[in-house]
């Protein structure tokens, strides 16, 4: 057998005996040392006598402690507390037995000192030793170890230096860390200088030829990211980050850092939900979810696997998507039972067999057209998709006795400008409408722009990078709310619970990212240069398109309660027979594609 298996194998009854022998010496030695190394017959027959005593006292209170368990090549602060607190128990424990069972007589009393000390530096000795070792004698690669940079001499930035002496496999060398923190800056952590601040990295990378920059601020927000990353637009340095520690079964944590993500630059702690409420209306329910091939669609379905439904649905018209989600499903979660619907939510019969024949329980709505400019150009689509398509699915919940309905709704609807956002406040109203007649519990969610979802702007501007540029953009002042698609499925699952009778859901998105920015650090991730590199072209706002997105209607304002980082915005009152009305002439009107008379009407509709 080899070696390092026979030690892996036998590594806990190595370490036993390893305290064993560092006990006994250190007691021997204290003895010696109390009386200048010459021990004569009385005094060995003392050890004798007492030496089991003493191993037994600290073999069970070094277990108690945990000092046969841990890697001593991650030795810490926390190990030496842990071999303090071991030793002061088992001081205690022997100067008891020593006095009550055989009197203090003739026993030297500075033993149990030296006897203390030289057993504390021994067993922490033992641990830094090995963990010394491995960092300085570490098997030398054949490549060329990346020169790295750390940004946070935090904690964080701490076992980024300590995974890259401890695991040869990252080829590795911190240089230095960068870190604004004044009271830093020319300290040193484990031997590695803090080189500057942020403002400093430009300067530091090209000094010492850095070929790597590692971001090491887990808790970093959005804004933090976006500062640092703005002075790491340097040619050929890869730029990754630290998200967060994994904690592994035998106790080492592992440093993994990864290439930054455009989620990355939102650096918002996501709301948190509630696993148990939203296992509640999930658990062993049949969850049918339209447009479950789109990137918020399928991000639900993946979510959803994790609450035991008792049979997920996938309608979607887009064969393609469902197909490939479905083969995910197989895959990943073959345990789970599930069936692909091709067709449109504009197919009334479509929906009357599905509801018949399948009998969902809950609903989650992300099937729409959501390209604003499109929309503008096509305004029939638009209503026929997301004002009739979704009509039809109230409509047919609330027939079925559906249990629960969420609606997928943008900011767009907030005081809407373009037929997108038109389209989906309409559509928010005939739920709300609804909700007061039906025992169906209906809700929507409204939520911003999606990072890498089908209607992001972020697959565009990477499509214009990697093609050379240039990037095209509306305009320098245009923002918009941004958040990750894990965050909008997770606010969707939780607004799935809380939810009652037309309410309407937002989350506190934080501040609006200035679109230019964005483009800006995207060309920074692929390690070009803004406008030496990727130029950036300004071409205006499109129809339909505003500066800024709002998240509250005027009238919702100040009926807007909010719990956990979700606002909730009670839902308003509609004549349900007026509404009915004005959505039935809309329809007409969209089959004849009467495109000035369509906007008006829909203008008429969400003025009620």
């Amino acid at each position: 057998m080899n070696v390092k298996l026979l030690i892996l194998k036998f590594r806990r009854l190595i370490i036993v005996a390893v305290h064993l022998v560092l006990i006994i010496c250190a007691y021997i030695l204290a003895f010696y040392l109390r009386l200048d190394f010459k021990i004569d017959s009385n005094y060995w027959q003392i050890i004798i006598k007492t030496l089991p005593v003493l191993i037994c006292i600290k073999m069970i209170i070094f277990k108690y402690h945990g000092l046969f368990s841990g890697l001593w090549r991650y030795a810490s602060v926390d190990d030496i507390w842990r071999i303090i607190k071991a030793h002061t128990l088992a001081l205690i424990g022997f100067i008891a037995w020593i006095a009550f069972i055989h009197t203090l007589a003739g026993f030297p009393r500075s033993v149990f000192i030296l006897d203390y000390i030289l057993s504390f530096y021994l067993v922490a000795g033992v641990r830094f030793f090995t963990r010394l070792f491995r960092e300085k004698f570490r098997p030398i690669s054949e490549n060329r170890p990346k020169k790295v940079l750390i940004i946070g001499a935090g904690e964080a930035g701490v076992l980024v230096l300590r995974e890259a002496r401890n695991n040869p496999k990252t080829n590795i060398e911190v240089i230095g860390f960068i870190d604004d923190s004044p009271n830093k800056k020319n300290l040193r952590i484990q031997g590695i200088k803090i080189l500057g601040s942020c403002s400093d990295i430009a300067s530091v990378v090209e000094k010492y030829g850095i070929d790597e920059i590692i971001i090491a601020i887990p808790s970093a927000k959005g804004e933090v990211i976006r500062n640092i990353l703005s002075h790491c637009q340097i040619p050929s340095v890869k730029i990754r980050i630290v998200p967060g520690l994994q904690k592994i079964l035998n106790g080492d944590l592992e440093v993994k850092p990864r290439d930054i993500r455009p989620e990355d630059l939102l650096g918002r702690e996501t709301a948190n939900v509630n696993e148990k409420e939203i296992g509640g209306y999930l658990n062993e329910k049949i969850v049918l979810i339209t447009g479950a091939g789109g990137s918020i669609g399928s991000a639900l379905c993946r979510q959803i696997v994790n609450f035991n439904p008792k049979e997920i649905i996938l309608f979607d018209h887009n064969e393609n998507n469902v197909y490939f989600l479905g083969i995910e499903f197989l895959t990943k979660h073959p345990r789970i039972k599930f069936r692909t619907i091709i067709g449109d939510i504009k197919d009334v019969g479509l929906l009357k067999r599905v509801f018949s024949l399948y009998k969902p329980q809950v609903i989650f709505h992300a099937a729409a057209h959501k390209h604003v400019p499109l929309m503008e150009e096509n305004p029939a689509a638009a209503i026929k998709n997301n004002i009739i398509g979704s009509r039809n699915l109230i409509y047919a919940s609330h027939h079925y006795k559906i249990e629960r309905f969420i609606l997928i709704s943008t900011d767009k609807a907030v005081n809407p400008t373009s037929v997108m956002g038109i389209t989906k406040r309409i559509s928010e109203m005939i739920l709300q409408s609804k909700a007061k007649m039906s025992k169906t519990k209906f809700m929507a969610v409204r939520f911003g722009n999606v990072l890498g979802s089908d209607g992001s702007v972020v697959p565009l501007f990477k499509k214009q990078i990697e093609e050379g540029g240039p990037i095209t953009l509306t305009s320098p002042e245009v923002k918009r709310y941004f958040m990750s698609v894990r965050e909008a499925s997770q606010l969707v699952l939780q607004a799935g619970a809380m939810g009652n009778a037309g309410e309407i859901f937002i989350l506190d998105m934080g501040e609006q990212i200035k679109i230019l920015d964005l483009a800006k650090e995207l060309i920074t991730l692929y390690g070009l240069k803004y406008d030496e590199d990727i130029k950036i072209k300004f071409i205006g706002l499109r129809p339909g398109e505003k500066l800024f997105e709002e998240t509250l209607l005027n009238s919702e304002k100040d009926k807007a309660t909010k719990t956990d980082k979700i606002y909730i915005a009670q839902s308003d009152y509609f004549d349900p027979l007026i509404l009915r009305r004005l959505i039935r002439e809309l329809e007409k009107t969209a089959d004849v594609t009467d495109e000035a008379n369509l906007i008006r009407k829909m203008r008429e509709i969400i003025s009620l």
